[in-house]
């Protein structure tokens, strides 16, 4: 899991909460990150959380270790989530709040998903569109208490 610099330490605790609930070992984060123990509760301890100045440098070496770097964005390019076969080696690239990926970003991406909305607002939260991500991906692999941790771990870093 990778984040561009985020508005809101608050939708970057839910995040990290959540990923720790789904097995996820690493989260990165960019920019002036950090986390709101009190709402990141024990998924701050159980997972590794990173931090670094940008993110381009990071998506390129993670590219370069064979993993596929995955958008949550609405482009006119972007695949329906859960039509979305991910591969098991994923980093789930997630946007800001307010701006979403960039093309500096997106230029670097293997593909980019969507989760469709029906009414207004026209996007979910970043938090929640993270999680609904996170939940699509483990739905796919089977994940649960039938998939060991280790190996969801190294599937969804």
């Amino acid at each position: 899991m990778a984040c561009v610099p985020m508005r809101s330490h608050v939708n970057l605790s839910r995040i990290v909460r959540a990923a720790s609930c789904f097995g996820v070992s690493r989260v990165i984060a960019t920019g002036a990150a950090k986390l709101e123990q009190k709402i990141a509760r024990d998924g701050a301890d159980e997972i590794t959380f990173q931090v670094h100045r940008t993110l381009p440098p990071v998506l390129e070496r993670l590219a370069n270790e064979g993993y596929s770097l995955i958008g949550l964005e609405q482009t006119t390019d972007s695949s329906e989530i859960y039509s979305f076969s991910f591969p098991k080696r994923t980093v789930l690239v997630v946007g800001n709040e307010r701006t979403g990926l960039n093309e500096e970003i997106l230029s670097r991406l293997h593909a980019v998903v969507e989760i469709p909305v029906y009414g207004l607002p026209h996007s979910h939260n970043a938090a929640s569109a993270t999680i609904i991500g996170m939940y699509e991906f483990c739905r796919q692999r089977n994940a649960g208490p039938n998939m060991g941790k280790e190996e969801f771990s190294r599937s969804a870093e």
